[in-house]
């Protein structure tokens, strides 16, 4: 193996860039990881004013003690989360070159790092909310140019109904729904390179039997190949990312909901709505990371912990509660004149 002990970490960031391209991630993530990499990096240098050239800097000066100073200034202004998604990075990049025999190990065990609080869910707010975002989509507006509301409801339907992400609404094809009558379900790629089976019931079938028909009228009936891509835009193109946020956001306008879609949720508020609304109807938070494709247990419990509306009705259904507003309703009685 050649000897790359003497190359710059521009170089084999680089390197690493290009292993875990391999690997499909999205391009906000590799995106992500080259900034932690490279923002870190010229955070080595000894003096803390000026950032060093990457390309001067020698993966074999980041010793434990070079490296635990780079975070600590990295750490200063920027939030807990920021700083443990850059030390998982560099982990695996320190694990990559590990591998590769560039480095004799990994110091960044050595290296703190804070404790990632889990994200918050940011489900739609109002009880009703998710039955009136889809029944403005249902109907078609006069102020579009052209209006193609069985598209619009599949898309929210999908993601209100079976909770995907983005990213695997954007990679279904036709034949990713699949199943008998009865045991229809909607097979998706997820996270991490993690498949999975989320069951549909009759009403979202439906729905994206109506939107397939639109695309044979539209589209003729190669756009239902099994292997074609199930959302397209108007043209009969694949959805695009930027395509699919704005359609969300759109149907969000007609419904007149803008205000109670949490800030920076988009379309993963319905994602959110999904798994809430699966919690407070009574799903296990096992049964809430199957479906939505969680790697960890923790991450499907915090749905379960936020369902405000039946830990209300629980305190509420406290006898002492009862009783108590018996009293104050009695109080207040024997107080009018």
């Amino acid at each position: 193996m050649q000897d790359k002990r003497g190359e710059s970490v521009e170089r084999l960031i680089e390197e690493f860039l290009t292993d875990r391209a391999t690997r499909k991630p999205s391009p906000h993530t590799l995106a992500a990881y080259r900034r932690d990499l490279t923002t870190v990096a010229a955070l080595t240098g000894a003096d803390e004013t000026t950032p060093l050239p990457l390309d001067q800097v020698s993966i074999t000066v980041l010793s434990p003690r070079v490296m635990r100073a780079a975070f600590a200034r990295f750490a200063a202004p920027r939030a807990a989360a920021s700083v443990h998604r850059a030390w998982s990075t560099w982990n695996s990049f320190f694990s990559f070159l590990v591998a590769e025999g560039v480095v004799p190990g990994n110091p960044m065990p050595a290296v703190g790092r804070p404790r990632a609080p889990l994200p918050r869910p940011k489900p739609l707010r109002g009880e009703d909310t998710p039955e009136e975002l889809l029944a403005a989509a249902a109907g078609a507006d006069g102020r579009q140019r052209d209006p193609w509301p069985e598209r619009d409801l599949a898309v929210l339907a999908l993601a209100l109904c079976a909770g995907l992400r983005l990213s695997e609404l954007l990679a279904l094809r036709v034949a990713s729904v699949a199943g008998r009558d009865g045991e229809r379900r909607v097979d998706v790629a997820g996270k991490g390179g993690r498949p999975r089976a989320v069951p549909i019931e009759a009403g979202l079938d439906g729905v994206l039997a109506d939107y397939l028909d639109s695309c044979r009228r539209r589209f003729g009936a190669r756009s239902v190949r099994p292997d074609a891509p199930l959302l397209v835009d108007r043209r009969g193109e694949p959805l695009r990312r930027g395509g699919l946020q704005y359609l969300v956001e759109s149907c969000y306008r007609r419904a007149g909901i803008g205000d109670r879609v949490p800030k920076g949720a988009r379309l993963h508020a319905l994602r959110h709505t999904f798994a809430t609304r699966l919690a407070e109807d009574g799903a296990s938070a096992a049964e809430i990371m199957r479906l939505l494709g969680h790697a960890s247990l923790a991450s499907s419990q915090a749905y379960i912990e936020v369902t405000a509306g039946q830990q209300r009705a629980a305190v509420r259904s406290n006898r002492t509660n009862r009783a108590l507003s018996a009293m104050v309703g009695e109080r207040g009685s024997g107080g009018e004149g």
